[in-house]
């Protein structure tokens, strides 16, 4: 995929109404003042070697970067939410907001930006060594 296809996905979630309830379809997951999308999924890395790894970590780092600065260009300099405090009090048993809960247990942190009453944050992550990558988008209510 191009980074002005990823762009469409984004302006297109940006303006789809959130559900009532969370739902899921095979590349969406929705909910009350949510969804995430996965741009981009790598393959998993079960008998992958590190190299292999390595080398899709870079690559998948590289998109996030040129989709945060095309993203710049439109909405201006990003913040940046690192996530890790909530995969904590998830790991805790405490509460998490969606789509945060969702959200902390695959990316790190986020760029994030506040659009017309909905955040829009990116990002990269893997939820475990041997599962895929994942470029991710997120649209929220006005976090």
């Amino acid at each position: 995929m191009t980074t002005d296809t990823y762009l469409a996905t984004i302006d297109r979630l940006r303006l789809r109404d959130f559900p009532a309830v969370r739902a899921r379809s095979a590349t969406v997951e929705s909910g009350p003042g949510f969804h995430i999308a996965g741009l981009r999924v790598s393959q998993d890395f079960w008998d992958a070697d590190l190299a292999e790894v390595a080398e899709a970590a870079e690559e998948f780092e590289a998109e996030l970067t040129v989709l945060v600065r095309a993203l710049s260009l439109r909405w201006g300099p990003p913040e940046t939410l690192d996530l890790a405090v909530h995969l904590e009090r998830s790991a805790r048993g405490l509460p998490v907001p969606p789509p945060l809960d969702t959200l902390c247990g695959y990316v790190p942190r986020m760029h994030g930006w506040r659009v017309r009453g909905r955040w829009i944050g990116v990002g990269v992550g893997q939820g475990d060594w041997e599962l895929p990558f994942q470029l991710l988008v997120a649209v929220g209510e006005g976090r």
